[in-house]
């Protein structure tokens, strides 16, 4: 299949070469994709919106069947499961963190040996099989926490506990291969080296953002009502139809998609780099690098497009230093000679390192949200009129109004407006978004802390109702503010890791952006223990039985203090940073080129 995809595109530039014109250009993807049947994609016919918008409509499915899940998870182990809030926490961030890391796993499997469409098809099928056992857990009497009211019963079933977190966990696994791989697929639909196609791309992460958003709000409406007023039950049926409906579009799409074939580990030419850097480590650098070792131009590159050399990280350099062995540089082991593009991807891998640390504190502040912020909407008051109580993860749904207003501000009147002023494709660079996102979610940290030492005087004045005389909607704020800090840090970091990585790597990348979340969930568990153990020992732990006894406020205050002195660090990280310098096809360029990189420029 690969041979004759090769043929095929060398045909068509041949034509194009021979007097063709830019036509077939137009008509053929040529970018190493195939359709369905294994040939090379008609333009008009397959990808672009025509394919992602059923990308989109499965990513709505299945983040309604996850938000549906997450908001309510902290309240079902405190009221279900009787866990302590601490404890709780501790467990949400263990969970969410899995479920963000694992996609490391997925995307590498997706990238080396399945391909992305097929593994999301196995992984939504993992995802169903574990919302078949959710529902299980609550429905089947012999597995239900304890009888009929769950409420009146203190120490749950354990053999509920076991199918609980066994479903939740196999929910996690197959996010694991869900999630990097669909919004992968979903970015390889738009051509990278066609200008119009390119410029829809800067738009795909805006409008997929939109369907996650929208999947969030009737997650924590529709379902979170169903959970508190019908049973937890019957909500986790409504979450397994959706997502096995999800399945069905996505598969109806098929003939639209284009596909990328998998090319083995996208890990061993990193490594094979790194191996004939040392082995060369004794030889000096040539004083021109267009001596460095590259395939011919006219080759076709099937993993990727080729990247111009630069003149960081000059060590590893070496690897693409040609040995006068006697046997040309094509017969040449990769454990040897590696090629001026390989040697630069290795060089992007170890550039983003840096930048994945410095949003870490980002991770651990948004972990928040989903724990301690849906914790204190359960102790304020909730009623909106007589008899119509909101549940608590219901207020979870103004993160998303505000991520929903911020990408549309950002994607129709901004990105134009920034477009004609700085004459950068994007608007502002992809680095640049992501520290505005940082901004605001320090922002959201001390907004806070405010709010939640107002709340602890309103409680400590009013021992008998608490703080259940003050209106949940004082938490308003500080999520409408996350949720706008997500629409530029989050859809920041999905660009930049799906950009910045070497083609062949592009659904680790989305599990790298990821990453940052599931990373920052473990800290944030650990963060929380370590404060707990200090705070014990020098007089009251700021973590309480419940939240009326513990001191959020000042956790809080940590949390903006650690972001603000982060996001100082990471201004520094930024105005070093070089970004990606791809060949574009339509153009033909010596190897100095790189003097002039495009996307030049970091975050100043």
């Amino acid at each position: 299949m690969m041979k004759s995809l090769a043929e095929r595109e060398e045909l068509q530039r041949s034509e194009v070469n021979g007097g063709g014109g830019g036509g077939d250009d137009e008509k053929w993807v040529a970018d190493s994709s195939v359709d369905y049947k294994g040939r090379v994609p008609l333009r008009a016919s397959t990808g672009a919106w025509k394919a992602s918008l059923f990308i989109i409509a499965i990513e709505f499915g299945e983040r309604l069947s996850y938000f549906g899940i997450a908001t309510s998870l902290i309240i079902y182990l405190t009221k279900v499961l009787h866990q302590e809030l601490k404890t709780a926490a501790r467990s949400v961030n263990y969970w969410t963190g899995v479920t963000t890391l694992m996609p490391l796993l997925g995307g590498f499997l997706a990238d080396a040996y399945f391909g992305r469409y097929a593994t999301v098809l196995l992984s939504s099928i993992l995802y169903v099989l574990g919302l078949i056992l959710l529902t299980m857990s609550a429905t089947v009497p012999s597995l239900k926490s304890c009888g009929s009211n769950d409420q009146d019963c203190t120490q749950p079933r354990k053999i509920h506990e076991i199918f609980f977190f066994l479903a939740i966990y196999l929910i996690s696994l197959g996010t694991g291969g869900h999630k990097p791989s669909l919004e992968s697929f979903g970015a390889d639909q738009f051509d990278d080296d066609h200008l119009e196609e390119r410029k829809k791309k800067m738009s795909y992460f805006n409008w997929w953002n939109f369907g996650l958003c929208s999947g969030l709000l009737f997650g924590v409406t529709v379902i979170v009502y169903v959970q508190d007023h019908i049973g937890w039950g019957a909500g986790d049926l409504i979450l397994t139809a959706v997502m096995a409906v999800s399945i069905v579009i996505f598969v109806i799409g098929r003939p639209f998609y284009r596909y990328r074939q998998p090319s083995g580990s996208p890990l061993t030419p990193l490594l094979q780099v790194l191996v004939a850097a040392i082995r060369k480590r004794k030889l000096p650098h040539p004083l021109n690098p267009c001596l460095l070792h590259e395939i011919p131009k006219t080759a076709n590159n099937a993993h990727g497009r080729f990247l111009y050399h630069t003149h960081k990280l000059k060590f590893l350099d070496k690897a693409a230093i040609y040995e006068e062995s006697g046997a040309p540089a094509e017969k040449e082991s990769p454990w040897r000679l590696a090629t001026v593009t390989k040697v630069e991807e290795m060089k992007l891998i170890l550039n983003m390192i840096p930048i994945w640390l410095a949003t870490l504190p980002f991770g651990v502040a948004v972990g928040q949200t989903s724990t301690f912020f849906i914790k204190q909407a359960a102790n304020l008051n909730r009623e909106i009129t007589h008899g119509l109580i909101l549940p608590p993860t219901t207020i979870f749904c103004l993160a998303a109004v505000g991520m929903i207003i911020s990408l549309t501000i950002y994607d129709k009147l901004l990105v134009p407006l920034l477009r004609r002023a700085t004459g950068n494709e994007r608007g502002i660079n992809i680095l640049q978004r992501i520290g505005i996102g940082m901004l605001f979610v320090i922002a959201t940290m001390i907004t806070a802390a405010v709010v939640e030492k107002k709340r602890l005087h309103v409680a400590a004045e009013n021992p008998k109702t608490a703080s259940q005389t003050m209106s949940v909607f004082w938490l308003a704020p500080q999520f409408l503010i996350v949720g706008i800090g997500d629409g530029f840090a989050i859809v920041g970091l999905q660009e930049y890791f799906y950009d910045q990585v070497p083609d062949s790597m592009r659904s680790l990348g989305i599990a790298f952006y990821l990453s940052v979340i599931g990373a920052g969930s473990f800290l944030s568990s650990l963060l929380i223990t370590a404060v707990d153990n200090i705070t014990r020992r020098t007089g009251k732990s700021w973590f309480g039985k419940d939240l009326n006894s513990s001191r959020l406020d000042k956790f809080y205050w940590l949390l903006a203090a650690v972001s603000a002195a982060n996001m100082c660090v990471y201004v520094l990280i930024t105005r070093c940073y070089s970004y990606k310098n791809v060949q574009r096809r339509v153009v033909v360029a010596d190897c100095y080129e790189d003097e002039a990189r495009e996307n030049g420029g970091s975050m100043a």
